[in-house]
């Protein structure tokens, strides 16, 4: 399969190394130094493009992909206030796009964990719940992507937290999501229920950066030939 790589920083790099392992071929780096080369000539040389780049430019980046008529994967967060746009330009182009706010396969099934969890503790309103997420300083949003789809996993489920606040709560109906900076770490993310009785925790911790990477090189792989806008659900099956 050959492979654009739209951002090339440390999680291109890291695509690149495992694509390559796989038998796969990179035909085309995009970084901010060679924007000219991001051109839709360049692109039909692909396959399939993985996008991470940052907010501010993802959403031009994944229009281009679709337009050129190459399914897109992208990773990055906290541009989704254009997610609606993107849709429909996939739709209009015939294309396929997946979004994840985090590939990694273990992650994936801590969102299913999660919104489950969040399921069952509707029925115990004794129980409140707190997150927490940590990452490293380099990481531009707060909170992560991860984060808010793990607290909207949880306000979809428990009626009685209907909106996320990234501090502690100040209503019972926040959702507190606290976020914490610390360098060299890939990412961990907590959840607990507690009460006057005991605490329930569930916990995903990241040691590397490896598990993001690999598991968007399997959202390229699965939607190659796909029409339509996919998550990783749809991939994963659940």
């Amino acid at each position: 399969m050959q492979i654009a790589i739209i951002g090339y920083g440390k999680m291109g790099r890291i695509i690149e190394q495992l694509a390559i392992k796989k038998g796969h071929e990179i035909v085309l780096k995009i970084t901010s130094s060679n924007l000219p080369d991001f051109t839709i000539k360049n692109l039909s040389q692909a396959d399939v493009a993985i996008e991470f780049s940052g907010p501010k430019s993802a959403y031009a980046n994944i229009k281009k992909c679709l337009i050129a008529g190459v399914p897109v994967v992208s990773g990055t967060t906290a541009w989704l206030d254009k997610l609606e746009e993107a849709k429909y330009i996939c739709k209009e182009n015939n294309g396929a796009f997946l979004y994840a706010s985090n590939f990694s396969i273990g992650v994936n099934i801590f969102f299913a964990i999660n919104k489950q969890l969040a399921k069952m503790m509707n029925a115990h309103p004794e129980y409140n719940v707190t997150m927490e997420e940590i990452h490293h300083t380099q990481k531009l949003d707060a909170p992560s992507g991860t984060g808010i789809t793990l607290a909207e996993g949880i306000i979809e489920n428990l009626e009685r937290k209907t909106n996320w606040v990234n501090e502690a709560e100040k209503a019972i109906e926040d959702l507190s999501l606290i976020s914490k900076r610390i360098d060299k770490v890939p990412g961990t993310h907590n959840i607990t229920y507690f009460s006057n009785i005991d605490s329930i925790e569930i916990k995903h911790t990241a040691h590397s950066r490896e598990g993001f990477a690999s598991g968007a090189i399997l959202a390229a792989e699965w939607i190659r030939g796909k029409k339509g806008y996919f998550e990783m659900n749809d991939m994963l099956g659940f």
